[in-house]
């Protein structure tokens, strides 16, 4: 499973590397990862192709995530692409916020492998419903002779 990393490049590099050294004992490899520089419509584009490469967007929240325009303008990519995503509590003793484009009803689990494989798991069942679920529809509104 391919995973896009996003997080706040400011203040949560070190939660990224812990990622990427947990992604070398899991079932997931980070395809892509937050970058730096300017937030053009090109950086924009860049990240539209990193996410709909990847199977999943994971969202490492800190304690200033919610500040991050990047993080973000990422996430908000990963919606308008319908990519499933998992919102991470970066930092167990520390007061973790979700990106502004985050829904309401959007949940942050506490990091753990065994949490994350679980959440990323459903995630890819969850797309793999949907596309079957469209498929359907299509069929039934075109049927075959």
């Amino acid at each position: 499973m391919r995973v896009y990393v996003s997080f706040d490049l400011e203040h949560d590099r070190d939660l990224h590397d812990r990622l990427l050294a947990q992604s070398s004992e899991s079932a997931f490899t980070i395809s892509s990862r937050s970058e730096a520089g300017d937030m053009t419509e090109a950086w924009a584009a860049g990240v539209r192709l990193h996410v709909t490469e990847a199977d999943e967007v994971v969202v490492i929240c800190g304690e200033h995530t919610d500040a991050s325009r990047r993080v973000s303008a990422e996430l908000k990519i990963a919606q308008e692409e319908h990519k499933p995503y998992v919102l991470l509590w970066g930092r167990r003793e520390k007061m973790c916020k979700k990106p502004q484009s985050a829904r309401s009803v959007d949940g942050m689990y506490g990091w753990t492998a065994g949490v994350l494989e679980r959440q990323l798991a459903d995630g890819l069942r969850r797309t793999k419903d949907r596309e079957v679920s469209i498929k359907r529809k299509a069929q039934r509104a075109h049927p075959t002779p």
